[in-house]
């Protein structure tokens, strides 16, 4: 079904005019360590357990990495007694080599002279609600089509301000979960029609719990899209607003891909920084020389202000399979009417993107060359294991094992910047923030590192 996307540009209007109301809420309670950001909307601290979102697994050093929001949290665990539980049944220890990245996770540990050992780990399932209670994308497709007035509903975005901004379901209005009672002007009058929640996909708890909320105020017609932003941002097009754009996007300096759908003549005569030149008759064959799907580059579309060019580019671009297709409504128009500023020039006719490094690392090429030579400053640190050393190891480098990391960072000094190497970038990562948190001037690689025979390194990242 082909969108009409009906008053795209009254959308575009409410996500501008809900971002300065939803600025003014008062920040939150400050993140606890054991609990990632998110995480806090729906849960509550769990004595000598730690949650956030799965990173990884490594079996040599046997450590899992799970992200914390502004920090990591880094567990040991051993496979022979690790329990693991996921999709609401007992899996082997080996599960945690499939395990999605991403994936919010609660790991139970003791703790011994500092070093937090996982006694279990659970991969949370997908929410069970009552099937009256859900709605599912056709549903949510064809209202988003007909648009609010027509299709009789009001579709509500629970997540927090920052990922609404960041793009949002057409139509949808912002009610974040955790500020729920302080925005229900938000809510429609009428208790009768139509209210549907979505939030981060189908393990989250905000809508379902917004949903128990507007239920006790009397709403009477309530559902939740259960798979939310991850299935649709997969399957259609978003979008998110000038002001979004700017707070979200070009301010904080995240990697993204803008295109604007004008003419090139037009594009010349003023456009949002760093955006590109394509239009709906050059997108086919823009294509072919893309960026690579697998990067799952966050792309914005815009236009003069229409909409219906930003449109047609941004459904080509989504039917190739790229995931994170936005539409900005209003586009130039609505960009400038904010007070921000289009400069003129020739455009870029062709789109990159190269994703933000993680804190710590540094490229494969700069590594390359410490490895070559290396400074006086600097040391690098091969947390492999003894037996993969033994097949050779780069010049002057030290070798302490992940694993022994916590209790030999005496070992490590500390007037050197400290860059740590495994085999695949897993390990050298989970070093890097034990470095980090013991005051550590620290970085690491993330690359494929092999020794041949002979001991001759090859780094390919």
């Amino acid at each position: 079904m082909k969108f009409r996307f009906e008053g795209l540009a009254l959308v575009g209007a409410l996500l501008a005019a809900a971002v300065p109301a939803a600025q003014a809420q008062p920040a939150g309670a400050p993140a606890k360590a054991s609990m990632h950001t998110m995480c806090t909307s729906c849960h509550k601290p769990v004595e000598s357990a730690v949650r956030g979102y799965f990173e990884g697994a490594a079996f040599k050093s046997q450590s899992i990495q799970l992200e914390m929001g502004s920090s990591k949290e880094i567990v040991r665990f051993d496979p022979k007694v690790l329990k693991v539980r996921a999709e609401r049944a007992d899996k082997p220890a080996d599960f945690l080599k499939e395990a999605k990245r991403g994936h919010e996770a609660l790991i139970v540990y003791t703790e011994t002279n500092g070093v937090k050992t996982a006694s279990s780990i659970e991969f949370k399932p997908p929410l069970t609600l009552p099937p009256e209670k859900l709605i599912g994308y056709d549903e949510i497709e064809k209202l988003v089509a007909q648009g609010p007035e027509r299709g009789q509903y009001t579709l509500i975005d629970s997540r927090p301000l920052i990922r609404f901004q960041m793009g949002t379901i057409p139509t949808s209005v912002n009610l974040p979960f955790p500020a729920f009672d302080k925005f229900l002007d938000r809510l429609p009058k009428a208790k009768d029609k139509l209210l549907v929640f979505y939030c981060q996909g189908e393990t989250c708890m905000m809508s379902p719990s917004s949903l128990r909320r507007a239920e006790a105020m009397g709403y009477t017609k309530v559902k939740v899209y259960r798979e939310g932003w991850p299935e649709w941002t997969k399957k259609n097009v978003s979008v998110l607003s000038a002001q979004g754009l700017k707070a979200a996007w070009l301010d904080k300096d995240v990697p993204h891909v803008l295109i604007d759908a004008r003419a090139p003549l037009e594009v010349a005569r003023g456009h949002i920084p760093g955006a590109v030149s394509m239009t709906a008759e050059r997108t086919k064959a823009a294509l072919k020389t893309f960026v690579d799907k697998s990067l799952k580059a966050p792309i914005m579309v815009y236009d003069a202000g229409d909409d219906q060019a930003a449109m047609a580019v941004a459904r080509q671009i989504t039917a190739a399979g790229y995931p994170f297709v936005s539409v900005v409504p209003g586009g130039l128009a609505a960009w400038t009417k904010a007070g921000y500023a289009a400069p003129g020039g020739v455009p870029a006719m062709t789109a990159s993107y190269t994703p933000k490094p993680l804190p710590g690392q540094i490229p494969a090429a700069e590594f390359k060359k410490l490895a070559a030579a290396t400074p006086a400053d600097v040391l690098i640190l091969d947390v492999r294991s003894k037996s993969e050393a033994n097949l050779g190891t780069i010049p002057g480098a030290m070798l302490i094992p992940d694993e022994e990391l916590a209790e030999r960072l005496a070992e490590v000094p500390k007037g050197k910047r400290i860059i740590a190497h495994c085999s695949t970038g897993v390990r050298a990562e989970m070093a890097y923030h034990k470095l980090k948190a013991a005051g550590y001037n620290a970085g690491f690689v993330k690359a494929d590192i092999e020794f041949d025979k002979k001991g001759k390194v090859s780094i390919d990242g």
